[in-house]
């Protein structure tokens, strides 16, 4: 069977894994490339060389380390993308602190669990988020300091908690110095959630390692190099945004372009205005792009490379004439493992193949769930995977032992993917294995939106599944199915209503259906699967055809 390496070598900016932290590289930039631009906010005239980003981080850095904040400490930062954001991640990176990225979409339950999984005692937060960490404060079990983010540096928000509050601009330091920290690639440098299955979502453990070698797979894929302009609106709370958009560039000396959120109205001009040569798309963003108006100059731009995962192989031909795209390439991955499935750039994939495995660093099988048997070629398997060499994997979901047992069990990561592999070795994604749902880029645990539905007073039973979503570009729409108590209703504009107060809008169900009981198996487990089997009826409500709105915050 064919693997990356037969149609391409996998090269390493450094070799050394002692070198694989990103405060080593971005000191290293700081003196290579100090006067080359490193960072633009989105198509303004405000741009940071490497050496710039570096003396601001340190004089972040020995502020925080006055602060309290120390090797191991874990830190949330909450905050749409800004150059702060960077700073931030990258000064606690240097202490050898913890970093841990909170969806800006978080609220009550989830954004507790995720301060109290991750065992976070202090936390940014921008000036619009502050209101839910004074709303739910004696849900935290380790919260004690956190720092508040405003445009102009002093926040006009007076919270009262019980906390030491401080604003991010209070915090920096006269000191540019590197800070002295004693850090190793195999330390633990962020925690990002994940989508649990049966359960609430998960804390990813990734090492300095893991978030390097991520980083290298990216440059690989795309070919990026120091004369390319790397663009991107994706989440920085996200790994993407992170390891596959602003590590990457680091890595390389390439400049990049940084904007707030994307935009598939805006996306042609941006092109235009920041003359982008790579960009990333996460979820469905190559559909909401291609269903824009053509415009003349759709194709008038310098852009190169388009890494989208997945790619949507529907339109991809089309797309990459339209656009004038040279190449796009695509992975199969996930936040625990790196990317162990990868396309070779410029090598025409058959249709709907994702990559080829890159064996000099992975082994991957695709097993039966039940047995850890391989599956016969062209059969779908859950896609198991182990490194070949230590630390580019996670060591584990911090808080949850039993998670972690059960995803490494028999030696092998379980990713919970089910892939296909053909007789030339090329990869196919064919469906999750678990349950969980994906819409617009984001991994929806259905159990974090079932339990909110069955604390409403009227409910007496509720599954969560994905619905196809054709107008979605393939991806899920969250659909659940409602059993009210016998003596009690409710309607579904009141339930979107009790959803949109306590839960992220994304987990917010478009589709509603009251059924007299869920079905289920001889031992009381429902049947989910009936229930996609069925899908939506004359008796579904759709939110999307409704006058009843939601808060997108």
């Amino acid at each position: 069977m064919e693997t990356y390496e037969d149609y391409d070598s996998f090269d390493l900016e450094w070799e050394d894994q002692e070198d694989w932290l990103l405060p080593r590289v971005l000191e290293h930039q700081a003196e290579a490339r100090a006067d080359e631009t490193f960072l633009q906010w989105e198509t303004t005239d405000r741009t940071v060389t490497f050496a710039e980003t570096n003396q601001i981080v340190n004089r972040l850095a020995n502020g925080l380390e006055e602060w309290g904040i120390e090797k191991g400490d874990h830190v949330l930062i909450m905050a749409p993308n800004s150059l702060e954001y960077l700073y931030i991640w990258f000064a606690l990176s240097k202490l050898g602190a913890v970093e841990v990225p909170v969806n800006t979409s978080y609220k009550r339950d989830t954004l507790a669990h995720v301060a109290n999984i991750s065992e976070s005692t202090y936390g940014f937060f921008a000036e619009e988020y502050v209101e839910r960490v004074a709303e739910i404060e004696d849900d935290f079990d380790r919260l004690e300091s956190i720092a508040i983010l405003s445009d102009d540096g002093e926040p006009e928000t007076d919270i009262d908690v019980d906390f030491d509050v401080r604003s991010y601009g209070s915090l920096e330091s006269d000191d540019e110095s590197n800070p002295d920290a004693d850090i190793a690639y195999h330390d633990v440098a962020s925690i990002i959630m994940t989508s649990g299955t049966t359960g609430p979502s998960k804390a990813i453990q990734k090492t300095y390692s893991h978030q390097y070698f991520f980083a290298e797979q990216c440059v690989n894929l795309t070919q990026l190099t120091d004369d390319d302009v790397y663009m991107t609106g994706n989440p920085l709370f996200h790994s993407n945004g992170q390891v596959l958009v602003v590590f990457p560039a680091l890595i390389v000396g390439a400049k990049l372009c940084l904007f707030e959120k994307f935009s598939a109205s805006r996306w042609v001009d941006r092109l235009h205005e920041t003359g982008a040569t790579v960009c990333n798309f996460l979820g469905s963003m190559m559909d909401f792009v291609y269903q824009q108006p053509e415009r003349e100059i759709d194709d008038q731009n310098d852009l190169r490379c388009l890494f989208a995962a997945p790619t949507a192989y529907g339109i991809q031909e089309d797309f990459e004439e339209r656009y004038g795209i040279e190449y796009t390439t695509e992975v199969i991955g996930t936040t625990e493992t790196c990317m162990p499935v990868m396309a070779p750039y410029g090598v025409e994939r058959p249709e709907g193949a994702a990559g080829l495995l890159l064996s000099e660093y992975f082994d991957v099988q695709l097993v039966d769930p039940e047995t850890d048997q391989p599956v016969d070629i062209g059969e779908m398997g859950e896609y198991a995977i182990r490194p070949k060499i230590p630390w580019i994997m996670t060591p584990g979901y911090l808080g949850m032992p039993e998670k972690t047992v059960d995803a490494l069990r028999n030696g092998w990561f379980h990713t919970g993917d089910g892939l296909r592999r053909d007789e030339d070795g090329w990869f196919y994604f064919v469906d999750r294995m678990g349950d969980t749902l994906r819409r617009r880029g984001e991994n929806i645990s259905t159990y974090e939106v079932e339990q909110p539905i069955l604390d409403h007073p009227a409910v007496d039973a509720c599954a969560v599944v994905g619905e196809d979503a054709p107008e979605e570009g393939g991806e899920d729409e969250v659909k659940a199915w409602v059993v009210t108590k016998e003596d009690k209703s409710v309607t579904p504009r009141e339930l979107i209503e009790w959803c949109d107060d306590r839960m992220p809008y994304f987990m917010i169900p478009r589709f509603l259906e009251f059924i007299d009981e869920l079905p289920t198996t001889e031992n009381e487990k429902i049947q989910k699967a009936k229930l996609r089997e069925w899908g939506n009826s004359a008796d579904t409500w759709d939110r999307m055809e409704s006058d009843v709105t939601i808060t997108k915050k």
